[in-house]
């Protein structure tokens, strides 16, 4: 029989983000059985020789909490169970205070027992990515037969070990007619929070076909619209422009829209411990093994550039909404090679802008 949830995650409400992430994912390992189209990482079957070993794993939990306590720390990959002291670190971590969660990758090596053991250890939440409504088509976008029914039945351990579940999916034209039943799917398993991810074309990823800006916002007001209806929540990854969408499509004001963006409120730790504003946004601040991560997040001339809106350049630097939204830090990297341009997935034009707009010469499909 299915508990109720024994935990939840989450950093406090109001962070001051200049001082600390309200995220801090950590890259344990980029290896993985799995070859997903969308895989930042490029992930491959075996284990980098150079990553953090777990007495550096230790010490770098150890300079986290410095941020304070109930930092929020995903644990990810690749595959973090690919690595035999992954429960031993969500443990370890428990114990210092922080909130610890993962994103484990859908394949046979999450058993029951694997799923078990995590909540042991005290796992805050689990991440489980669903990127197709059925098996055939998940499948398909994650390369691996039988992995939509590895995360069903992950899932359903999850559920039963009381740990709140998340739900990850990719949208990009491979992946969009599905985003309906896959609603539908989320409220079936019984997850707390959907978690929405717009493609960035780094890694494999840049091989997929992106949406046009015109689409997201469709989607985007369609997801602004479900969340009403919804029984959990929604978030959107690599799509900061959802939260002025739902200023501009409800009463609420723009101070409830708190979000982050790559370097502002999140910080991105690599398998082999270099610091970046984000997964998708390859740009080293430097290296735990040199330096604080406390310190890298904190005074790094990158991630300060990227914690001032008024920074921002084209039309994301002239937009009144940037303090809410603040565009895709990594979609501009990867567009343009400059962090701080504006982010081709955003329909969005400022009142009175008359600059170059980012999709002029074409981004995405209708």
């Amino acid at each position: 029989m299915a508990s109720s949830p024994r935990r939840s995650a989450g950093p406090p409400r109001r962070v001051d983000t200049d001082e600390r992430p309200l995220v801090l994912i950590w890259e344990l390992t980029q290896a993985c059985e799995l070859t997903c189209e969308h895989c930042r990482a490029d992930a491959q079957p075996d284990r980098h020789p150079d990553e953090l070993t777990t007495a550096e794993a230790e010490d770098l939990l150890d300079d986290v909490r410095e941020f304070g306590e109930g930092q929020l720390v995903v644990f990810s990959g690749g595959d973090p169970l690919k690595r035999d002291d992954a429960v031993h670190l969500v443990e370890y971590g428990t114990d210092l205070g922080l909130n610890v969660t993962m994103t484990p990758s859908g394949t046979d090596s999450l058993t029951r027992d694997a799923v078990s053991d995590l909540a042991d250890a005290g796992l805050r939440r689990m991440a489980l990515s669903v990127d197709g409504a059925t098996a055939e088509r998940h499948d398909a976008f994650r390369g691996e037969q039988g992995s939509f029914a590895d995360t069903m039945r992950a899932a359903q351990a999850a559920r039963d070990e009381g740990i709140p579940l998340q739900v990850n999916t990719t949208v990009c034209q491979q992946t969009i007619a599905d985003l309906p039943d896959i609603a539908e799917l989320v409220t079936d398993l019984g997850a707390v929070l959907w978690s929405v991810f717009f493609l960035v074309p780094v890694g494999r990823g840049a091989a997929l076909r992106a949406i046009s800006p015109n689409r997201a916002e469709r989607v985007m007001e369609w997801l602004v619209d479900g969340r009403e209806e919804w029984p959990f929540g929604v978030k959107t990854t690599e799509a900061p422009h959802y939260r002025r969408v739902a200023v501009q499509h409800t009463d609420e004001s723009p101070q409830r829209q708190m979000g982050i963006t790559a370097g502002d409120g999140f910080a991105f730790v690599s398998h082999v411990g270099e610091v970046f504003p984000s997964g998708f946004l390859p740009e080293s601040a430097g290296h735990v093994r040199e330096d604080s991560v406390v310190d890298l997040y904190r005074d790094s001339e990158l991630f300060e550039s990227l914690r001032d809106a008024d920074a921002l350049r084209g039309k994301c630097g002239a937009c009144q909404y940037r303090t809410v939204c603040g565009g895709s830090r990594s979609r501009a990297y990867a567009t343009t090679g400059d962090p701080l341009e504006s982010d081709p997935l955003c329909s969005f034009v400022p009142e009175g802008y008359d600059g170059p707009l980012p999709w002029e010469e074409g981004y995405g499909e209708a």
